[in-house]
């Protein structure tokens, strides 16, 4: 929180420490001129009454707004988040089919495991999807009688009508803080104040023990109005549920919207939402190659960074003779270069306003580009069009950049180049990988396919056709690992071939024997047991194989979220 300077002395001000604050709390200097920032325990601003406000920095809102400009630049005309209409069927189609990769707060494994089961049709159907998948829900047992309610497997019944009111938008069962909060008025006899005191112990997530306080009052209140025992110790598991973390529902309402507005941009205006979303990094569960992979799937033409044609972030390259409706391509930004700085990138951008570049000396010249900056444009094959393919561009920025450090007055042209051969596919995915972070080649997995068919491996895409319980294989590179604290100990790990992605899931049993390929992997091969149900899959893994070796160079790295 920001504070004027010396705040327990201001004038005007509220006296908060009586001696110098600084003996009390860290304080650092704030961006604003002027003010500090006081690092204050969220716990110790309860104990003294001061008032606590969340402020979440959100990297989904930069995207949307750099999404919804390009989208205003794609149309001709000024778009807004107003524009959007509500409800979009294909949208939705998109959701409940778990094709949600970049897509706020239902991308990660768990929401698009659970997107196929809950299929959500309308707006509160996702305020619903954002709030279930969480620590709470799960622990206290929500979920599954909520599924089940949903699809019609299980009668929806309520106890009494006080409590009907409060849960019949969620079919019976508690989602939400605000509805612990309304039951333990209207069933149990809390007061307003013990209400919020319920809420504020359900909201100090990690705190053990901060609702056992409640469980005489509350099931007391319940027993005596009527409620029987067994409702009362069921309303009580699920608010300790919640002490492990959930959502009040005005929480879950806002990023619901934030989340149909990205799954909107990326049905409806898939360059923009790619261009945004790579120059919003890092953020979320995917690296710009899991998110390029996923867009070229989608139809979007991708391009390489270009000197002659790239910025210092990914943009629009919208074609010569664009047709009214035409799509744009994406051309990839200079900031994919690993090591090149931005203020190279601009000198480029400033150089190339004034007048294309003529050759490479003139680049390195106009630009004033050092001999490390040339090299990193080259390994990205950024240069291509004024050097040629990536080996002779980093034959020609070596001799290039041995002149041009003596003699920085003028261009010097290489007058006798040697001609090199390309390189090859394997070699040139590599050399991506290392020096992009990712590849507009063919996916790695498509070289090493004859291998793996050897093996008796099977593609994702054909994976995803097999029926429930097939004895089934699985290749792929580890795009992310995840142990979320309610998993028991299971590690998920999402695997990417050619066609797509597959999600294996790893008992605790098989981590301790195999922990060494579970944890070091790139490419994994899972043998195991394919699971289709509600168009939910996954495989569920009996034993893994390390083919790390198959690959070289070629892998990206993963996420992991421990």
């Amino acid at each position: 929180m920001g504070f004027p300077r010396h705040l327990s002395q201001h004038p005007g001000g509220v006296v908060i420490a009586r001696d110098k604050l600084c003996r009390l709390v860290p304080i650092e200097n704030a961006t604003m001129p002027g003010r500090s920032v006081v690092q204050w325990d969220k716990d110790d601003l309860d104990a003294v009454g001061l008032l606590k406000v969340d402020v979440l920095a959100l990297g989904i809102l930069t995207v949307l707004r750099r999404a919804l400009t390009l989208a205003s630049q794609r149309r001709g005309q000024p778009f807004s988040l107003q524009a959007i209409p509500e409800g979009d069927q294909a949208t939705y189609d998109m959701i409940c089919q778990a094709d949600t990769i970049g897509v706020f707060q239902i991308e990660s494994r768990a929401q698009m495991a659970m997107l196929p089961r809950l299929r959500p049709r309308r707006y509160y159907d996702l305020v619903v999807q954002v709030a279930i998948v969480r620590p709470g829900p799960l622990q206290g047992g929500m979920v599954h009688p909520y599924l089940r309610r949903r699809q019609g497997l299980e009668p929806t019944t309520y106890p009494s009508e006080q409590v009907q009111e409060v849960l019949e938008r969620t079919l019976g069962v508690p989602i939400f803080q605000e509805q612990v909060m309304r039951i333990a008025m209207v069933a149990a006899d809390f007061t307003a104040d013990e209400a919020d005191a319920l809420r504020r112990s359900m909201a100090a997530w990690r705190r053990k023990g901060g609702v056992e306080q409640f469980r005489s009052k509350l099931t007391d209140g319940l027993l005596k109005n009527g409620y029987t025992p067994e409702f009362a110790q069921a309303i009580f598991r699920q608010i300790e549920g919640f002490g492990e973390y959930g959502f009040p529902e005005s929480h879950a309402a806002s990023f619901a919207l934030l989340a149909y507005t990205s799954a909107w941009l990326k049905r409806h205006e898939p360059e923009a939402f790619l261009v945004a979303l790579l120059n919003a990094q890092p953020m979320g569960f995917y690296a710009p190659s899991q998110l390029v992979q996923d867009a070229r799937r989608h139809g979007v033409i991708v391009l390489p960074v270009d000197v002659t044609r790239s910025g210092w972030e990914a943009a629009f390259e919208m074609p010569l003779c664009a047709a009214q409706g035409s799509r744009p391509k994406v051309r990839l930004g200079m900031n994919q270069i690993k090591g090149l700085s931005e203020n190279a990138a601009l000198r480029i951008e400033q150089a190339r306003a004034q007048a294309p570049f003529a050759s490479l000396s003139d680049l390195a010249y106009r630009a004033t580009l050092s001999r490390q900056e040339l090299a990193r444009l080259a390994a990205a094959d950024a240069l291509r069009p004024l050097a040629g393919h990536r080996r002779q561009a980093s034959w020609q920025t070596a001799a290039q950049t041995a002149a041009y450090d003596l003699l920085r007055t003028a261009p010097i042209e290489e007058t006798v180049t040697p001609v090199l051969p390309h390189c090859t596919e394997g070699q040139t995915i590599s050399a991506d990988y290392r020096s992009l972070g990712l590849t507009l080649q063919r996916h790695p997995l498509a070289l090493l396919r004859p291998q793996l068919t050897v093996r008796r491996f099977e593609t994702a895409a054909a994976l995803h056709e097999g029926p429930n319980k097939l004895i089934a294989r699985a290749c792929g590179i580890v795009t992310i690992r995840q142990r979320p604290q309610t998993s028991k100990g299971v590690i998920f790990i999402t695997l990417e071939d050619e066609t797509g992605l597959v999600n294996v899931v790893v008992r605790p049993q098989l981590v301790e024997r195999q922990r060494r390929e579970v944890v070091g992997g790139a490419l994994l091969g899972v043998y195991g047991a394919w699971q289709s149900r509600e168009g939910v899959h996954h495989l569920l893994a009996q034993r893994l194989v390390d083919l790390t070796s198959l690959l070289g160079n070629l892998a990206p790295k993963s996420r992991d979220f421990y």
